[in-house]
């Protein structure tokens, strides 16, 4: 629903200088002018399903310890009923209104107020006033890149609050974790909404936004392209990363207290799971800049897909290990451990080289040494809308020789670490593994396929230099 993405063909600069440029503005650009059945069905399939999915597996730890078949049992042989199962689980709080409320102010003040000083002492770290990718109007969008300043002022208040002001509870966010569920749905909900309505009457651009006839196809992926409220408050970058991912770490933290508060103590499981994920969220900020040019601002529409999805399936379903962890102590083996963090390390460093690989190709021009040697590429040309023919390079040394979406490959492998954290006595917190493999391979699918328009016989070569997608020999 609502993940990091990241772009999988591996390409430079065209003749012109842009990467999509002009032939953006003008050809195939964002989500699809018209709606098959197979995509409307899907569209009604998630706008009814997925909040059910998400309220399911949190109903199911909390009534169920976390078992995704009592319920299903219970209500089969008649020893509960939904409503009975509905009158168990907690209503929206005032007290859960405040501090959603409260925590959402201070996301929006973090982005909007500070401008980012982190760059300045960092080195390595790009932050500050950065320039997007080109949009399909021809404009050059200028965001102010703060998420890291953002995240450590927040994690910041959470251990200074913890230790030394004693404001609230470390347990806080788990001790209210179904009435804010329902705050985080009338958050998507909102503005999900109001950036539909926002593009039929007032969009910031309307030459970027697109309109199928269709009422669902267009509340779930969107109207308009880049919506914006003012000069810097721009929807995509602030709902990707700081309602949702900000709060990815504090959501395990305060899990963790409680697994302290309950037992005593907090399992190498708990601390597993933290640190694994810590890295994956420190990472995405570290390089939000290089977000930028990802599939989510540089191809998606801000709709419900992502609007709700970053406020409730995001922050919801990504964090069952944590969740699944306090109802479910477990204490790994050391050498099992040992295990789980060598792969979550592995996948991060293929994940993190990998992407590497391809900026400094894309940077270079090509002029630059992978593995230590100069990278080998396929020469691509391409005809916009209007006529021009432009040129491209597709990478096929380093990582991206191995596998067309390698990237991905270290991102699940990551991700299948913190499902094996929790052990194997349940399925719930292996739910994560399971759908970043359908997420990725959907991206897989989804970006070959306009390459595949895009680039015609030269992708064939490209495909037949590297002939697999994620897994060598296999996929």
């Amino acid at each position: 629903m609502a993940a990091k993405s990241q772009p999988s063909a591996p390409k430079t600069k065209s003749a012109n200088g842009l990467t999509n440029g002009k032939a953006a503005a003008q050809g195939q650009w964002g989500r699809a002018w018209e709606v098959d059945w197979f995509s409307l069905a899907s569209v009604i399939f998630l706008l009814l399903f997925a909040p059910f999915i998400v309220y399911y597996f949190i109903m199911a730890c909390d009534q169920y310890s976390c078992s995704l078949t009592a319920p299903v049992v219970d209500l089969a042989t008649g020893q509960a009923r939904l409503a009975d199962i509905w009158a168990r689980t907690p209503p929206v709080t005032t007290k859960a209104a405040q501090i959603y409320a409260a925590w959402v102010t201070l996301q929006v003040l973090l982005y909007m107020l500070l401008p980012d000083f982190c760059h300045k002492f960092l080195p390595g770290y790009v932050g500050g006033v950065q320039e997007g990718a080109v949009t399909p109007a021809g404009a050059v969008n200028k965001y102010e890149i703060n998420g890291l300043q953002a995240w450590l002022l927040t994690h910041l208040l959470w251990f200074a609050n913890a230790h030394l002001l004693s404001w609230f509870s470390p347990t806080i966010i788990f001790d209210n974790w179904i009435p804010l569920l329902w705050c985080a749905n009338i958050l998507g909900y909102t503005v999900s909404t109001f950036a539909m309505v926002k593009g039929y009457l007032f969009p910031t651009d309307a030459r970027e936004c697109k309109f199928t006839g269709n009422f669902f196809y267009n509340y779930m992926m969107g109207v308009e392209f880049n919506p914006r409220i003012g000069k810097w408050f721009d929807f995509k970058l602030f709902f990707n990363g700081r309602p949702g991912i900000v709060a990815w770490t504090l959501i395990n933290l305060s899990f963790a207290a409680k697994q302290q508060e309950l037992y005593g103590h907090v399992t190498n499981s708990m601390v597993l799971v933290n640190v694994l994920q810590a890295i994956y969220v420190l990472d995405f900020f570290w390089n939000e800049t290089w977000y930028l040019k990802t599939i989510d601002i540089c191809h998606d529409h801000f709709g419900w897909y992502l609007g709700w999805g970053d406020c409730v399936w995001l922050p919801y379903l990504y964090t069952l290990q944590g969740l699944y962890l306090v109802y479910h102590p477990v204490q790994l083996p050391t050498s099992y451990a040992l295990g789980v963090l060598l792969l979550g390390l592995l996948g991060y460093y293929i994940f993190r080289v990998t992407n590497h690989q391809k900026d400094l190709f894309r940077r270079t021009d090509g002029r630059c040494l992978i593995w230590g040697r100069k990278p080998k590429a396929i020469e691509c040309s391409y005809t916009s809308a209007d006529g021009q023919k432009h040129h491209s390079k597709l990478l096929v040394s380093g990582f991206w020789g191995v596998a067309r979406h390698f990237n991905y490959t270290g991102d699940l492998m990551g991700s299948l670490a913190y499902c094996l954290a929790c052990g194997g006595g349940h399925l719930l917190p292996y739910f994560y593994i399971i759908f970043m493999a359908i997420l990725l391979t959907h991206r897989c699918l989804r970006d070959e396929h306009r390459c595949a328009n895009k680039y015609g016989r030269d992708w064939e070569r490209y495909t037949a230099a590297v002939p697999y997608r994620l897994l060598p020999g296999i996929f």
